[in-house]
């Protein structure tokens, strides 16, 4: 009797083990997507995206830890019109030429509960480095994506920065200085 026991609990903490340990997600391509959003010689709220993101989420939402790890490359970015997407590509603004791509790193995702709803990290574009909070304004994992078959997460995040400090202030103050970073992410797992 006591061998069908410990045999049961053995395998119940395999089980707890198993769930408890971090999950690392793959940013899934096809729907995940960073805007930015600026005013426009205070007329309108201009937003232009870019089309190539890539990177990773580790959660492990029984401790409340976790990372995230995304680049953009910011030659896939999309004003709609092409003389303005290469203008934007240009040494007074994104540079991409000398900087293809830009990134943002977290260590520190804070939990209210059992979902996330910031991450510190650091933002890095026209190699200059800065650190910046997002706010995850929605969250939500499953665990079967009805497509792909495995483990997802979907999330909306919020950075706001002033594109002055990362060398990108041409135009200050026709347009605007304060820019809002939003990411639509969704991640497969393994």
């Amino acid at each position: 009797m006591i061998k069908p026991v410990i045999a049961l609990s053995a395998s119940f903490l395999f089980v707890f083990a198993a769930q408890a340990a971090p999950v690392t997600y793959q940013v899934e391509p096809s729907h995940t997507f960073v805007h930015f959003s600026y005013k426009h010689l205070g007329l309108s709220t201009q937003s232009q995206r870019f089309d190539k993101a890539q990177g990773t989420v580790t959660l492990d939402q029984e401790a409340k830890k976790g990372s995230i790890d995304m680049k953009v490359d910011t030659r896939s970015v999309s004003t709609g019109f092409p003389l303005f997407n290469e203008h934007i590509q240009g040494k007074d603004h994104f540079n991409t030429e000398q900087f293809p791509e830009a990134t943002f790193v977290s260590k520190d995702i804070q939990f209210e509960g059992d979902k996330p709803v910031s991450a510190k990290g650091e933002l890095t574009i026209k190699g200059i480095t800065k650190p910046v909070t997002m706010t995850i304004e929605s969250f939500l994992t499953m665990p079967k994506h009805p497509m792909m078959g495995k483990p997802a997460l979907g999330a909306d995040g919020k950075i706001e920065i002033k594109r002055s400090e990362f060398d990108m202030g041409a135009n200050v103050p026709y347009v605007g200085d304060e820019v809002t970073i939003r990411i639509a992410l969704e991640a497969i797992a393994p």
